[in-house]
């Protein structure tokens, strides 16, 4: 089983779409009967070679009313895996818990897992680097059991500006792309989506830009591209982000090529965090989680067809 083009699923018609949500359902609560109310946050959620879908998240303890957790304490990756993506699902043991050791690993940050030739393999951002550092890393593990997970020996893929994160990998053609958000320059400048090509999934090219916002560091301290991810329907390509609007906000945008997205072809806004598109059979999700909310949640995600040009 290989990760398909763009983690699509079911090709759509070849005219562009908006993209819209159904009502969105709470699956998925991870705190243990008797304790303190956790959270999850960016996530992955994929299909196994067991039959099970699993889910593997940011996750940390929620804070009282009014306040923001500790994002910093944020160093195991939560595991459940379901017969589908509605449930029920079961926790199992944190799939990783952070490293040090492993050359500054300082947290685990957004995991997105993939399948090839048999082997997961687990993209995840790490922060860590020398102090004063103005780079993060954007680390490795593999598994073919889904629940034992090894870092690569060889340490960090990259490291890019500031706090490069969250990761997702996608197929197009014969040529893996990595999107993540970063920011412009090493100090700041405009929010963005960039991305990197592989053909082993391990040795990543040089950093480019697929989405520039208009708003930068300076004007907007918190990034507002975060948890890239980009999926394919027919010949339109379609780039999900966020916050927009609004904690539990993602816009999405759409083009006819996977590398390059502009703000001025928006395609729909989705009520949700941290957003992925999860494709059962015909059926398509839309996922959302974040530090407000309680666990895991999911809406069909629905398809306007427009009229070409």
């Amino acid at each position: 089983m290989t990760a398909p083009e763009a983690s699509a699923g079911p090709p759509g018609p070849d005219g562009p779409a908006r993209a819209e949500a159904g009502p969105v359902r709470h699956v998925y609560d991870p705190t243990p009967p008797g304790e303190p109310a956790r959270y999850l946050n960016d996530h992955s959620v994929v299909l196994g070679s067991d039959g099970r879908w699993h889910l593997y998240s940011i996750v940390g303890d929620k804070a009282p009313p009014g306040e923001w957790p500790d994002y910093t304490k944020e160093v195991h990756f939560a595991h459940a895996s379901a017969p589908g993506p509605e449930g029920p699902w079961t926790t199992h043991p944190y799939a990783m818990t952070v490293d040090p050791g492993y050359f500054g690993e300082e947290h685990l940050w957004a995991p997105h897992v993939v399948e090839h030739e048999g082997v997961y393999h687990m993209f995840y951002a790490a922060g860590g680097g020398p102090p004063g550092a103005t780079a993060t890393a954007i680390n490795l593990a593999t598994s073919t059991d889904m629940f034992t997970w090894t870092r690569i020996p060889s340490g960090p893929l990259f490291r890019d500006h500031l706090s490069a994160r969250d990761p997702q990998v996608v197929r197009v053609g014969r040529t893996w792309v990595m999107y993540y958000t970063a920011t412009e320059t090493v100090h700041g400048g405009r929010h963005i989506v960039a991305y990197r090509t592989s053909q082993d999934l391990v040795h990543w090219g040089e950093r480019r830009i697929a989405y520039a916002d208009t708003e930068t560091v300076q004007s907007h301290p918190d990034s507002n591209t975060e948890s890239p991810f980009v999926v394919r329907r027919g010949e339109w390509w379609y780039l999900f982000i966020g916050p927009r609007g609004g904690y539990l906000g993602t816009d999405v945008y759409r083009s006819r090529n996977p590398l390059h997205f502009d703000e001025s072809d928006a395609a729909g806004h989705l009520p949700v965090h941290a957003a992925e598109v999860v494709t059962d059979g015909d059926l398509q999700w839309v996922t959302g989680a974040g530090w407000t909310e309680d666990g895991l949640y999911l809406a069909e995600l629905r398809w306007q067809d427009e009229p070409s040009g």
